[in-house]
């Protein structure tokens, strides 16, 4: 059963993700949590995440704005940097709330509810229809690049703020995901390094071979979960994709301030 609900998560969020530039670590961490201590599961999730990130890089890679990606990919990497070397003192911070719920503790963390709430501003401008007439000046792509890479590095959501910049930017549908994922995987990487040097390195030594297999399943389904994207691009709309990225940002945004996710 743990087999098939994270390759589940992982088939579900790549396919989202594609489209709207999160979604897998959203979904999938929550997942692996439920049978690892948590280190381990965020360095599992990590891991897959950037190998998924990686493979999209492939199949649409060749259409990412590269003009973007430096003014917006640069500043992330810095920021995430930052983010990363910070998590440790965040996770140290007692939670503001806990309540039960399903028979479950739910804690409401700090650095969650900070980004969560940050999310939920950013779905609700995007739903806004005055927010839709606008378009996110260039100047700002290294502030956004900035918050993305940041808030990726300290609590590994970093796919909602950037999408949330670069939906408006009038980018074709195909340079809106190739250039996420070029983004992505920068982040991913910095951060990755970042970890490893501070403490993610014991979560990995106490994987099994079950365990290590279980990984490759899940990047297996991302993967077939990013082809299948692919697959569909053509026959959805940019609307669709700017409605669907804005409704998963206010799930998320409830989720983290909620402590569900």
């Amino acid at each position: 059963m743990s087999w098939l609900l994270v390759c589940f998560a992982a088939l579900a969020g790549s396919g989202l993700t594609f489209f709207s530039g999160f979604g897998l670590g959203t979904l999938l961490l929550p997942v692996f949590a439920l049978f690892f201590p948590v280190p381990t599961a965020v360095a599992m999730t990590a891991v897959v995440h950037l190998a998924n990130n990686l493979f999209k890089l492939g199949l649409v890679g060749r259409d990412a704005d590269w003009r973007t990606v430096g003014r917006f990919g640069f500043p992330a990497a810095l920021a995430a940097i930052a983010g990363a070397s910070l998590l440790a003192v965040f996770a140290d911070l007692p939670p503001w709330a806990t309540y039960q719920l399903a028979g479950a503790t739910r804690a409401v963390a700090p650095v969650k509810a900070v980004v969560g709430a940050l999310v939920l501003a950013f779905a609700v401008l995007e739903l806004s229809p005055r927010f839709a007439s606008l378009a996110v000046p260039a100047r700002w792509l290294p502030v956004g690049g900035a918050l993305s890479g940041f808030f990726g590095g300290l609590s590994g959501n970093q796919g909602a703020l950037r999408s949330a910049f670069l939906v408006r930017l009038g980018l074709s549908k195909e340079a809106f995901v190739g250039t996420g994922a070029v983004c992505a995987v920068v982040v991913d990487v910095v951060r990755l390094c970042v970890y490893g040097a501070q403490f993610h390195a014991s979560g990995w030594a106490v994987l099994r071979g079950d365990d290590a297999g279980m990984v490759a399943a899940a990047t297996l389904c991302a993967f077939a979960g990013a082809w299948l994207g692919k697959r569909v691009i053509h026959k959805v709309t940019l609307v669709f994709v700017e409605r669907m990225v804005a409704s998963g940002m206010a799930l998320v945004g409830l989720g983290l301030v909620a402590g569900l996710v």
